[in-house]
């Protein structure tokens, strides 16, 4: 089997897995999303849906946040982790938002990557699930899987990214990656893992995963 037909049959099983995948993170719109993939860093997406409502009650929008300060916004997100970076990042976006942007998060990956606490994983998000970019953010999770999948074997998500870029047809893109994240929860987690009960690794695995 070609790696081509791999891919293909891989694509397929997601597509009839997860036809409609739908966003994790509870938003309303660019600002909201942003913000909760800012704090989908190192936290699940389960507790990132747990905060929000309560940070968004208080400031859902740029120029509503910068009324805070930057310990008011760091004592809602606590639970979240890294809520000393995070809440910098948070207040210092706003800010640029406002400043650059006339108050709204730019559809473009240059000017999201340049705001504080915002990787180019958080600005694919973004891009792909706000603005419809085709874009493909690799989190460790999708790095894993890739591995697993035998369809990379990049050694950091940079090169994962581009090795499945290559691979994958880009109109689908905006799918597949949130497709590979529901798969992963559902079939293929990074420890416990059976193989055999797989529908993936059970056809397409490495025989010796060591991620």
């Amino acid at each position: 089997m070609t790696k081509a037909q791999k891919v293909e049959e891989i694509i397929s099983i997601l597509d009839e897995l997860f036809p409609n995948p739908p966003i994790p993170l509870q938003h309303k719109d660019a600002y909201t999303l942003l913000i909760a993939v800012l704090l989908s860093a190192q936290c699940t997406d389960e507790r990132v849906n747990q905060i929000t409502p309560k940070l968004f009650e208080r400031a859902n929008n740029p120029y509503d946040m910068v009324k805070l300060s930057v310990e008011e916004i760091r004592e809602i997100i606590k639970p979240c982790g890294l809520s000393p970076m995070k809440s910098k990042g948070i207040y210092g976006l706003s800010q640029m938002i406002i400043e650059f942007h006339d108050g709204k998060v730019p559809a473009s990956f240059e000017a999201l990557e340049a705001m504080p606490a915002v990787g180019h994983k958080t600005a694919s998000v973004v891009m792909s699930q706000a603005f419809g970019v085709p874009a493909f953010p690799v989190d460790t999770h999708i790095h894993r899987l890739a591995y697993r999948w035998g369809l990379s074997t990049g050694k950091n998500v940079e090169q994962t990214e581009k090795d499945l870029k290559r691979l994958i047809p880009k109109e689908i893109w905006n799918d597949i990656h949130l497709q590979i994240i529901y798969f992963g929860r559902a079939y293929c987690p990074a420890r416990g893992h059976n193989i055999s009960a797989c529908p993936i690794c059970r056809i397409h695995g490495r025989k010796n995963m060591k991620r």
